[in-house]
């Protein structure tokens, strides 16, 4: 360890990493430690794409109301699969 750079040891220290491809930060940003991909997966596609958008609510571009909308468009698409309604 006495070889590792100051940058090594924060990457080290650090429980998740910046990635934006692998490990995007507003989908590991939860309290709970979880990655929101964790959750997701048990979902259907809708789903898991609005647990998804309101997991991230804020988180990547600052307007919690654009990712709020887009958890809702996928929960009325779900509705309208379940009633039939396409």
């Amino acid at each position: 360890m006495a070889d590792w750079t100051l940058k090594e040891i924060e990457q080290e220290l650090e429980p998740w990493p910046h990635d934006a491809v692998n490990h995007p930060k507003h989908y590991m940003s939860h309290p709970s430690g979880v990655e929101c991909i964790e959750v997701c997966e048990h979902f259907g596609f809708n789903v898991g794409n609005a647990v998804k958008y309101l997991w991230r609510a804020g988180l990547k571009n600052n307007d919690p109301l654009e990712d709020l909308r887009k958890a809702a468009w996928y929960v009325n698409r779900e509705i309208d699969r379940i009633a039939g309604r396409k």
